[in-house]
């Protein structure tokens, strides 16, 4: 019988329970805090056991609708974000300019070793920015046939855009699902420490491209050294009947594809100059959304559909975050959140920080095996992560890369998520021959990550 993990609410769910029952056997306690330029921090020494506050186990049906109420700012900003996308989608305008790269590239394939990287830069542009996910499963129709008039196997296909839009999504600087969210917990300016992460999203992103194009560049001169030499030529003559439909980039998309572009800047201006948090930022994508479908010549119906669509395809994300906010609930309830941060902090705070900063982020790792969702691991792990931070001497924008990078790495090769479950569905790849092909390049970016996290805290000050 094969083993299947539950899914992510069941997850959540059982989460939910275990800090009721922890509430029970963790002894209460709390740290002083102090109110540093407008964030309320942890004062270092000064924890200390309180009454304990044991919860019972109604609070199991009641902690989901108060997470909701708590964090119904984060909820309300990714249903809005995401039906504003659903209508940004719904124009073509995205998958038209995508593909007419993609066009080209098949008819021209002597530039294959320029459009190859180029199409990847834009993949993870993609992820850095809007968070780049599910959207891929539409691209690898067309990219596998690509892959193959380039006389290339199936794995580069599916490499192009999903370890593109996956090496984006991990070193991400303008993500609203996982930077946005986390760092609005975190307390610290949304969207802040770009420079940094502007240096983090170009090294991913170098070493993926550098990482497919290498592997392209050997099976092109020695098919054999393939991972589905034997079977990719059975497997192109099934891919050949995928067909994609060919949306044409006409006017009213370029604008919109520019629309697109200038929102960013608008986005970094309002950002940077007037501090925008998540009611500005929601508002601007909605604009784009709204602006993007008018010139798209959509009708009210259509819109109101695809602005729904998008929406509900955020829908296990909101539940998420709502069950993580009332896990926070019961453990502050319970008195026990700082017991845990202290029982935590002790062994950890002994290490150096550049040990502590990785053992950070190899727990968010792990932890994205079992809940790969951006979204709702930021919502259940920063609470705890952020003040974590304080006490270790780390910067919580440290702790957010920290949380960025474990949840992005992983996503490219672990079973439980459905992304990476589905693209090798669609190009028929085994999983073991995709671990085959992924696993250096895993191993090569998650050891540029745990580099990259020594930066903020051995040669610079990050706030």
């Amino acid at each position: 019988m094969k083993f299947k993990l539950p899914e992510t609410l069941v997850i959540v769910s059982s989460i939910l329970l275990l800090f009721i029952g922890l509430t029970w056997v963790v002894p209460a306690g709390e740290f002083d805090r102090t109110m540093v330029n407008g964030r309320s921090l942890l004062v270092p020494g000064s924890y200390q056991e309180v009454a304990p506050s044991p919860q019972s186990l109604l609070s199991f049906f009641t902690a989901p609708l108060r997470g909701f109420a708590s964090a119904s700012e984060v909820i309300a900003f990714i249903f809005i974000v995401g039906g504003a996308f659903g209508m940004l989608n719904a124009t073509g305008a995205i998958n038209a300019g995508l593909q007419k790269l993609v066009q080209f590239s098949s008819q021209h394939p002597v530039y294959k070793w320029i459009i190859i990287p180029f199409i990847m830069l834009i993949f993870s542009f993609a992820g850095a920015t809007f968070g780049m996910s599910e959207e891929v499963l539409v691209f690898i129709l067309i990219t596998i046939p690509l892959a193959h008039a380039m006389q290339l196997d199936t794995v580069v296909g599916v490499a192009i855009p999903f370890v593109g839009a996956g090496a984006g999504f991990a070193g991400a600087f303008y993500n609203p699902f996982t930077i946005g969210i986390a760092q609005g917990i975190a307390e610290i300016p949304t969207f802040s420490g770009l420079q940094y992460r502007l240096v983090v999203w170009t090294v991913m992103t170098f070493l993926a491209i550098s990482f497919v194009m290498l592997y392209a560049l050997r099976i092109s001169k020695s098919p054999s050294k393939s991972v589905l030499y034997g079977q990719d030529a059975l497997l192109q003559e099934e891919n050949s009947k995928l067909k994609a439909e060919n949306i044409p980039l006409t006017t009213s998309r370029i604008l919109i594809l520019f629309g697109f572009g200038g929102a960013l800047l608008l986005l970094a201006w309002g950002v940077k100059v007037h501090g925008w948090y998540m009611v500005e930022i929601g508002a601007l994508f909605l604009g784009l959304g709204i602006i993007s479908a008018l010139i798209g010549q959509m009708g009210s119906g259509a819109m109101v559909k695809a602005f729904t669509e998008g929406a509900k395809e955020m829908m296990t994300a909101c539940l998420v975050v709502a069950f993580c906010k009332g896990i926070l609930l019961i453990a502050e309830d319970g008195k026990i959140i700082d017991s845990l941060l202290y029982y935590i902090s002790e062994p950890v705070k002994k290490m150096p920080k550049g040990l502590s900063v990785e053992v950070m982020f190899m727990v968010q790792s792990a932890l994205n095996f079992f809940l790969p969702s951006g979204s709702g691991q930021a919502a259940l792990t920063m609470p705890i992560m952020a003040p974590l931070s304080d006490l270790l001497g780390v910067s919580r924008q440290t702790a957010v890369l920290a949380f960025q990078l474990g949840d992005g790495l992983t996503n490219m090769i672990i079973p439980t998520s459905g992304v990476t479950m589905g693209v090798l569905a669609i190009g028929k790849i085994p999983y073991d021959k995709w671990l085959r092909f992924m696993l250096p390049l895993f191993v090569l970016l998650t050891v540029a990550g745990m580099l990259l996290l020594l930066g903020p805290v051995l040669f610079f000050e990050w706030q």
